[in-house]
């Protein structure tokens, strides 16, 4: 079921993992007119969004007022609207905000003799405003966010389980 939001101004925005480190699961919410959309998201996505959103907000002038901590922290109950695909960044020097379009996943019905992609007006779209201060705001949350999970090989740069992991470098 497709389902598509507008959000001109937004209370916030935000990110999370839930789960133990190695098996989290990633979501971004958004959380305006007294609505809460959350989203499902790889971990990737969520590092490529903060580092973006930093490049966009170094063009923009200088941020001066940013949300409470709490305003980063999700709001339960979660439950995911749908799975990332897109993400759309832009800043609107008009409006002096930041546009952030998330749009649903293509998902393949079908087996693999007979694919169909889900009509693009089947997807779910969410397409919201935030402040320069939300946006480094949510730069700041996502790194720690991101950083909190498994520590990396000095090695290759992989996770490291609790139990260790196999060094491919390590050899």
């Amino acid at each position: 079921m497709s389902s598509y939001f507008e959000f001109d101004t937004t209370d916030a925005f935000t990110t999370g993992a839930l789960g133990e480190p190695g098996q989290r699961t990633f979501v971004l919410q958004v959380r305006a007119d007294g609505q809460r959309i959350t989203i499902k998201c790889e971990k990737d996505q969520v590092a490529a969004m903060s580092e973006y959103l930093r490049k966009l907000l170094a063009d923009a002038p200088d941020v001066s007022q940013r949300p409470i901590k709490d305003a980063m922290q999700l709001s339960m109950p979660v439950e995911p609207e749908f799975v990332l695909g897109t993400v759309g960044l832009a800043y609107d020097a008009i409006s002096d905000r930041l546009v952030i379009q998330l749009d649903e996943i293509e998902i393949f019905n079908g087996d693999e003799s007979s694919e169909e992609i889900l009509d693009s007006q089947d997807l779910s779209r969410i397409r919201a405003n935030i402040t320069r201060g939300q946006a480094a705001a949510f730069c700041e949350h996502a790194d720690s966010v991101v950083a909190s999970g498994r520590p990396t090989c000095i090695f290759c740069g992989r996770p490291i389980n609790k139990d260790g992991h196999l060094c491919p470098r390590m050899n």
